[in-house]
């Protein structure tokens, strides 16, 4: 189910060039070779010198952007050229507070607003299974302001006017991929490695069909590209 009168947009193409928003975080690091080996350019946005050195390494050419503390013309530059944006950040899993605004909520709306100006369409957002929901508050202050900034940012990117997909995938794990998932506006709470985030990243890209549609993501039994395709 779509949750925008705008979605199935068939007539759009594939990026050639993705703009990664977190760019050195274990989501992106396993997206990276996933989009080099489907012939799409990768320019992972990192805030360290050593990030965008493993990177290097990697074969894709990173830039430079703290995303907490970037200009409205800072992002324009580190996001222009791409035709697509995966917003891929977080804001760690320490007791930061702080952090989850800055990071999950700002990086997110501040992405979304210079995409808009470059006019990129196209943007995959990735957030968390079950934000819709009370947060329990027994996990702690920085919880709660973690699935509120997750929350937040979701409903700024739907509202965006932009050809927006949105993940809410379960516990990520670093377990090696299955390529199995399930995929639905609403699924039982679950795990899933990063790996098949990214491959379901990479799938939403390739169908521009995606475009409106926000999925919750386990792992489960169908291949990404046929859970994909069923779902639109």
């Amino acid at each position: 189910m779509s949750m925008s009168g705008s979605h199935g947009n068939r007539e759009s193409e594939a990026p050639t060039r993705v703009a990664i928003v977190g760019g050195a975080g274990k989501v992106s690091r396993r997206l990276i070779p996933l989009l080099k080996g489907a012939g799409i350019e990768a320019v992972p946005l990192v805030r360290r010198e050593e990030q965008a050195r493993e990177l290097d390494a990697m074969g894709v050419s990173p830039r430079m952007l703290d995303i907490e503390e970037a200009s409205a013309d800072e992002w324009v530059e580190a996001l222009r050229g791409s035709d697509a944006v995966v917003f891929a950040a977080g804001g760690g899993a320490d007791g930061n507070v702080e952090r989850k605004r800055t990071v999950d909520l700002e990086g997110s709306t501040n992405a979304i607003e210079a995409a808009r100006s470059l006019h990129i369409h196209r943007f995959v957002q990735v957030s968390a299974i079950g934000v819709d929901l009370p947060p329990d508050e027994s996990r702690g202050e920085s919880w709660v302001a973690y699935v509120h900034a997750k929350r937040d940012a979701d409903v700024a990117l739907r509202a965006s006017g932009l050809q927006w997909t949105i993940l809410r995938p379960g516990r990520l794990t670093d377990d090696e991929p299955t390529g199995r998932v399930t995929l639905a506006e609403e699924v039982g709470y679950g795990s899933i490695p990063r790996a098949d985030v990214a491959g379901t990243i990479l799938a939403c890209l390739q169908e521009p069909a995606t475009a409106g549609y926000q999925w919750e993501l386990v792992s489960g039994d169908v291949e990404i590209a046929e859970a994909v395709a069923s779902s639109v």
